[in-house]
């Protein structure tokens, strides 16, 4: 027989003889509670789901809002965006700004000057980058760890630290004064061949593949530079996009070293020619605020794309990059 049996709602423990009211529900209470417990979670949920896309969507509509403000300000005349009171959508679409920015200004200039600074800025990298990452990541050398932890601790340093004397160093090669074209994209690229950053990054990813390849490859007469470019570049390709595309954004948008390096207008980037005169009304010395926006969203949508037709190969190599240290 049982020890224990239940009595009007009470749980007698015979064994103790104890009595515990209520401690056990009927299977029709039980039912109920289950479904409230269910209710209760259901609601919790569909709150939960409410409020996280409603945040989402409050973020959004700040991330978006500045380049739909570009946009519809770069198609407003110039009493329309000095106005008072602001429009959300231009009373008269003015389709010329855009059509002042392929002929007035020059464009096509400023964005081949930005392209050939980008791309060859960006190959320097990559080469600077694979070696480096190469070399801290499989050749054992002494005092391997320490350099590389001196170079992590420059990463403190800021970059604006390192402006007088990257301006200094070019003004010794004589890059500066006189300057030719040649001369003024030297100053834009040598000294940002070198990214810390960018050779952590490889360096780490290098480091996941397994030291049995490494080994037999060398067992089958393969040197290193045979390894490097058949092996490892080809694995670590992810993450050779991703500081492709990072590195080419990153020139693309700068501006400071541009301005300060390049002694003629001719010469700069794409992003000083947005800054220039050429958006100043001679008569009124007044910024053209719808031809600035029209250059700015020309300027932008490249970049804009390149992020969305590649944005999964940035997450990927990022990703993969901090797995192993």
């Amino acid at each position: 027989m049982s020890e224990a049996v239940k009595v009007n709602k009470q749980y007698i423990d015979f064994k103790k003889e104890r009595v515990y009211p209520n401690l056990v529900l009927s299977i029709e209470e039980s039912s109920k509670t289950v479904d409230a417990i269910k209710r209760t979670e259901k609601i919790m949920k569909i709150v939960s789901t409410i409020l996280t896309y409603a945040f989402i969507l409050v973020l959004a509509i700040g991330v978006i809002f500045p380049f739909y403000w570009m946009i519809i300000t770069s198609l407003k005349q110039r009493e329309e965006i000095i106005a008072s009171t602001q429009t959300f959508f231009p009373q008269i679409v003015m389709w010329t700004n855009y059509s002042y920015v392929f002929t007035v200004f020059d464009f096509t200039n400023y964005m081949l000057n930005t392209i050939i600074v980008a791309i060859f800025s960006t190959i320097g990298t990559l080469l600077t980058t694979i070696f480096a990452a190469f070399a801290f990541a499989r050749l054992k050398f002494k005092g391997r760890d320490a350099v590389f932890a001196i170079f992590l601790m420059t990463m403190m340093i800021p970059g604006e630290m390192m402006v007088i004397s990257n301006y200094l160093t070019v003004s010794a090669f004589g890059w500066v004064s006189d300057q030719t074209r040649l001369e003024a994209f030297l100053c834009m690229i040598v000294p940002f061949w070198i990214s810390v950053f960018y050779i952590y990054l490889l360096r780490q990813n290098f480091k996941q593949i397994p030291n049995e390849l490494y080994l037999a490859a060398k067992v089958d007469g393969k040197s290193d530079w045979s390894f490097l470019w058949k092996v490892m570049v080809p694995l670590a390709a992810p993450t050779l996009i991703s500081i492709t595309i990072l590195k080419f954004m990153g020139t693309w948008n700068s501006y400071v070293w541009p301005a300060l390096v390049t002694k003629k207008d001719e010469f700069r980037l794409i992003s000083n020619g947005l800054r220039g005169s050429a958006f100043t009304d001679p008569d009124t010395n007044e910024v053209e605020y719808g031809y600035q926006m029209a250059a700015s969203f020309c300027v932008t949508v490249p970049l804009f794309l390149l992020f969305v037709f590649f944005r999964k190969y940035i997450m990927r190599g990022v990703g993969r990059a901090g797995i192993k240290g």
